[in-house]
């Protein structure tokens, strides 16, 4: 029987779940997808933020399950969070990240979050999970050498002018549609309740072949297909190719914001749904639509800020930042762990401009970027100690 008091209890975390989710959508998800898109005027800032609402909303329902458990349940050994804890973390995390979108300034979400729900859980007696701290960490400084370095190479190929951009860019969407034939989606099915679009072709049976084998053959044949759509698209107009690739690579990266971002907001609540009769794919909506909402309400001013702050990009340049960000999102996804997409957005926008700039191209301003990485930090240890802090002045007067 679930009380009163209970019921009002969780009415305030979810509150404080879709105010998360309505910064998050504002800020990091909301502002990274077509940041690169709008620096190379492929899409206008207004459109730019309508599109990456839905498809963040769609993201969250198919492909949210995974970093929403981990962020629930993996953070903290040894104790769940309670009501009052999951408040105070996502109101910690969201007053911060809210702070930051209006500021200006690109506040990383995912160690926002990380730093608040650490906080309050070990506030209220947990231990460190050391071994997803690991991981989690590992990612996360990964990120900023993997995905910078694969932009800058990509940049410096696609304006090696040796190699034709008419066949460089079509290679590159293959590469792309290999990735997006292997990723995988709620509503296919699979082992562990979702599948790829590969994997759901070869269990089929329509080779006679094993299914790894089946597998690499249909991802093989759709991304030739990719790839051979884009080429005779750029055979007819080159920049009109160029610039359908980059809007659809920004849709990819919204998508996978949306599978990812949507944990940091909804995460901290799934402790507390077995006291209720809310399936996890309700909770999801739930949060995919306050993810929509910050960023049909919040995300223009950020977006103009990363595209126009950050890097004077053209279209080769977007392309080789998005490609590495679409990746590292999906296999965040993948892997369940939470990761900060302004952080993947930035990293590889610095990347593809240094490559410009080795060759006399436009640059990146260094003090923004600097103010930016002190601002990742700072959000970490802040979000921890406020967390931290509070929750034991709440949990003091409670029990007072």
């Amino acid at each position: 029987m679930v009380t009163a008091a209970t019921l009002g209890t969780f009415a305030v975390a979810a509150l404080a779940s879709l105010f998360m989710a309505w910064a998050i959508g504002a800020g990091s998800s909301g502002s990274t997808p077509f940041a690169a898109a709008v620096g190379a005027n492929a899409i206008s800032v207004m459109r730019a933020g309508f599109v990456v609402g839905m498809l963040g909303f769609l993201g969250a329902v198919l492909q949210g399950a995974n970093v929403t458990e981990a962020v629930g349940t993996e953070l903290v050994a040894g104790a769940t969070l309670t009501a009052p804890a999951v408040i105070v973390a996502l109101l910690v995390a969201a007053t911060l990240v809210a702070l930051g979108v209006f500021a200006g300034y690109p506040i990383a979400t995912a160690f926002t979050v990380t730093g608040a729900v650490v906080g309050a859980g070990l506030a209220l007696g947990g231990d460190p999970a050391w071994g997803k701290y690991q991981e989690i960490g590992a990612l996360w400084v990964l990120t900023p050498f993997v995905g910078g370095g694969i932009a800058y190479s990509t940049a410096r190929a696609l304006r090696n002018e040796r190699v034709p951009e008419r066949l460089a860019v079509p290679i590159l969407a293959g590469v792309v549609g290999a990735i997006v034939t292997n990723i995988e989606f709620a509503v296919l099915p699979g082992p562990d309740g979702s599948g790829s679009i590969a994997g759901t072709l070869a269990g089929v049976g329509l080779l006679p072949t094993g299914p790894l084998v089946a597998r690499l053959v249909f991802t093989l044949a759709l991304s030739a297909f990719v790839s051979l759509a884009l080429a005779r698209e750029m055979a007819d107009d080159e920049a009109r190719g160029q610039r359908r690739f980059l809007l659809v690579l920004g849709a990819l990266v919204a998508f996978s914001a949306g599978g990812s971002q949507v944990g940091l907001a909804i995460g901290p609540l799934v402790p507390l749904l077995s006291d209720f009769s809310v399936p996890l794919p309700a909770v999801l909506a739930g949060g995919g639509l306050g993810l929509l909402v910050g960023s049909w309400t919040g995300a223009p001013r950020m977006i103009k800020a990363l595209a126009q702050d950050y890097s004077s990009l053209g279209p080769r340049r977007s392309i080789a930042a998005m490609i590495p960000s679409f990746a590292i999102a999906q296999t965040a996804v993948a892997f369940g762990i939470p990761v900060s997409f302004n952080e993947i957005i930035v990293s590889a926008i610095i990347g593809s401009g240094y490559a410009a700039a080795s060759e006399g191209g436009g640059g990146v301003s260094a003090a923004k970027m600097g103010y930016t990485v002190l601002a990742w930090l700072g959000s970490l240890a802040l979000a921890f100690g406020l967390s931290y802090g509070v929750f034991t002045a709440v949990d003091f007067l409670l029990l007072g």
